[in-house]
């Protein structure tokens, strides 16, 4: 039976996936309305770091060293700069479908740079799955059509495929780093070094846009973004990541293009054929198989051989 802290730790990552479903439709709708890519990913950095910054005021304070401050730059590059930044910019030339589905290949990346970095056992299951998953982004990618309106973009497509890799790369290297710090005191850090990193992107964009023309509807939606779909989305999938199995937490992607893609074409902002209906399958199916494969713990386990740290 499922105890308390589980339950709540499900719950935590039905929220995160859905805060992040409904960050695809919304960003969209904000960058149609005048807020360019590149300023709504500047905005989550700059507001992510107010965030974190403010919130570690009143818990409990963490000493880092000087090593490990370096390590979170490098750490913030990765998982916020190119991250975000990729993901945010292709989604303002792709459509919010094409996004959504896209962040289901996270897990196969993550999986695969495990077995090169980590020593994770690569199975007849886990191949399987990345084939069917390839395929899937393929089919996304190259039914892409146009750069605008409902359709895809190829380069939107291949913008966000590149956000998913580079968080792949951050989870995978910087394992040790994740787990050695609260989310505040990681988050506040990697959200200050990448706001300031990207700055220099975003200026021009952020000097020819007149903000004061900006309605209420769009500062709301990416008031959105920046606190729901960064700040509260981080929280609750770090407390998952602390409770249960990296598999069981790769499983909760799979709301986010059911929430994003449901939303877009409820707001018209995307329409849903069976080309992307085949192509989700196929990822879906591939992300499934390959996170139900056993990991190298579980190997050990049966062998009766102690974890490896």
């Amino acid at each position: 039976m499922m105890n308390f802290k589980n339950m709540k730790a499900h719950l935590a990552l039905l929220l995160a996936a859905s805060m992040w479903g409904l960050m695809s439709p919304v960003g969209k709708a904000a960058m149609e309305a005048g807020i360019t890519g590149l300023i709504l990913a500047n905005m989550r950095m700059l507001g992510g770091a107010l965030c974190f910054w403010l919130t570690s005021l009143v818990v409990r304070s963490e000493k880092v060293p000087p090593r490990d401050l370096l390590l979170m730059f490098f750490a913030s590059m990765l998982g916020i700069v190119c991250n975000q930044g990729c993901f945010t910019f292709g989604l303002s030339l792709t459509s919010p479908v094409d996004a959504s589905i896209i962040t289901t290949t996270m897990p196969i990346f993550t999986l695969v740079l495990a077995a090169v970095f980590l020593k994770e056992p690569v199975t007849p299951m886990k191949v399987g799955g990345l084939l069917l998953g390839s395929v899937g982004a393929l089919i996304l990618i190259l039914g892409a059509q146009g750069g605008g309106g409902k359709a895809g973009n190829i380069w939107g497509d291949l913008l966000c495929m590149s956000s998913q890799i580079s968080f792949a790369c951050y989870l995978t290297i910087f394992k040790r780093l994740i787990t050695r710090y609260s989310v505040f005191t990681l988050m506040k850090w990697m959200f200050t070094y990448a706001a300031i990193a990207f700055i220099p992107f975003s200026y021009g964009d952020v000097m020819a846009t007149d903000f004061g023309s900006l309605s209420p509807v769009v500062w709301l939606e990416a008031g959105y973004v920046v606190l729901f779909g960064t700040y509260f989305a981080y929280i609750f999938i770090v407390y998952g990541q602390k409770q249960l199995r990296p598999t069981v937490v790769s499983m909760y992607n799979y709301m986010q293009p059911v929430v994003g893609s449901s939303v877009a074409v409820m707001m018209g902002l995307s329409d849903f054929g069976w080309t992307k209906a085949v192509a989700a399958l196929l990822i879906f199916t591939g992300v499934y198989a390959v996170t139900q494969s056993k990991s190298r713990a579980q190997e050990l386990a049966e062998k009766g051989l102690p974890a490896e740290e």
